[in-house]
């Protein structure tokens, strides 16, 4: 009878009292006396890998949905609730994260670091997306991307800018993925994570000046159509080389074209490249003597870019929280002496060397040093070769979608008035 009483009892306590206290903080929370309070967390929890790889099993099913209904249904309609679904889903419930965009820094990162083991999760949600755009042109942009989908259904009267303008303002995405990368790889930040623009919309809780420049994306959205997709998003420079080469793609006509020129209002993004008139080509000047002295220019705008990447690497090295420290402490050793700097006394109350910071810092700082190098040669490539585009005609009869810079949306399509 003793024995039973024993084993109940050491039941009792595996079964009841063990997990009650394995899920207590297993050391009592710091008592300050200036009335500090713990605060609570605002980062998502991780969620079970079997979760995760539903989130990959959704995106999966909604490329699939969003390339059928843009290639093969040809529906507006269908795309559109698809991307209803993927706000709400991807955006609201998944708070934006992971995403496609921000996986580039965790690639950037695992590429840099050995030490970073990059998640299965992370890593489909970035090849995934540019897999499809290979294939069937840029359908995630379409229907399963949430910043696209948030933007997509504020346009109301969208306005066409100038090509000039579209080609200068399209040189920022290239820009910020170069920082974005840079960043990453050195292990400063994760500027697209930090600096997105909806993510503080999905999850509710953005700090006030995010909160200003979402809504500010979102008013833009309604008159210059996806502002962020065109003319921000990192994520667009891959898909939009990968879409080049994609075999099956949105058309807009089914059948011959009728030159009814309705699909070039249907467009709010200014992706329908219209029929070539050689007359005007001719008339314009743009021969093959621009082209040479175009394409002869590209290693000075790389040589270029390499030398600004060169000079600006100790002014970009200093976003990374630990050479900022070390200067701040070289240039002003007095401010160990100040308690209100948190960053200082941490590093103090750490008990890591001044020696070994600097080290640290210096170690980082060559890391700057040949990335900044790269990414303003990179940039100086892209500077070169949209210089060149200007100047190469490619000769077209009908009215079609750019390959590169097409979305996929299915507005054009709609108003074609070519029956299947």
């Amino acid at each position: 009878m003793k024995k039973l009483k024993y084993i109940f009892f050491i039941f009792y306590l595996l079964t009841f009292t063990l997990p009650v206290l394995a899920q207590q903080q297993r050391f009592p929370k710091p008592e300050f006396e200036s009335g500090y309070v713990q605060p609570s967390t605002q980062t998502p929890e991780p969620r079970a890998l079997s979760l995760e790889y539903f989130d990959v099993l959704v995106l999966l099913v909604v490329l699939s949905l969003a390339t059928w209904l843009a290639i093969k249904k040809r529906s507006r309609q269908g795309i559109l609730w698809l991307s209803v679904f993927t706000l709400i889903y991807f955006g609201f419930y998944r708070n934006g994260c992971i995403c496609s965009i921000g996986a580039i820094q965790n690639v950037a990162l695992s590429f840099a670091d050995p030490t970073y083991a990059i998640s299965l999760t992370a890593l489909l949600f970035f090849i995934l997306p540019l897999a499809f755009t290979l294939f069937f042109g840029r359908t995630f942009c379409a229907g399963a991307c949430p910043l696209g989908a948030i933007q997509d259904v504020v346009i109301i009267k969208p306005i066409s800018l100038p090509k000039w303008l579209n080609k200068t303002l399209g040189l920022i995405p290239y820009i910020y993925l170069s920082l974005a990368v840079l960043f990453a790889a050195t292990g400063t930040d994760f500027i697209i994570c930090r600096y997105d623009p909806f993510v503080g919309i999905f999850r509710m809780d953005a700090k006030f000046h995010m909160v200003v420049l979402g809504i500010s994306f979102l008013l833009m959205g309604m008159f210059v159509a996806r502002p962020y997709c065109r003319f921000f998003c990192p994520y667009s420079v891959l898909l939009n080389w990968m879409s080049r080469f994609s075999k099956w793609h949105l058309s807009i006509t089914p059948a011959a074209c009728i030159q009814c020129k309705l699909c070039t209002n249907s467009c709010p993004f200014d992706a329908i490249d219209y029929p070539t008139n050689e007359k005007e080509v001719l008339k314009s000047g743009l021969g093959p003597k621009r082209f040479l002295v175009y394409a002869l220019l590209i290693p000075l705008w790389i040589a270029a870019g390499v030398l600004v990447g060169k000079q600006s690497h100790t002014w970009l090295s200093k976003a990374n929280p630990d050479v900022y420290l070390a200067e701040l402490l070289i240039s002003n050793p007095e401010i160990k002496n100040d308690p209100d700097n948190i960053d200082v006394q941490t590093f103090l109350a750490s008990g890591k060397t001044m020696e070994t910071l600097v080290q640290e810092a210096e170690i980082l700082r060559g890391k700057f040093y040949i990335g900044s190098m790269i990414a303003g040669g990179f940039l100086g490539l892209v500077i070169g070769m949209t210089l060149l585009n200007t100047v190469v005609f490619r000769k077209r009869q009908d009215y079609v979608p750019h390959k590169g810079n097409c979305f996929s949306c299915g507005r054009c399509m709609d108003y074609c008035p070519v029956e299947k």
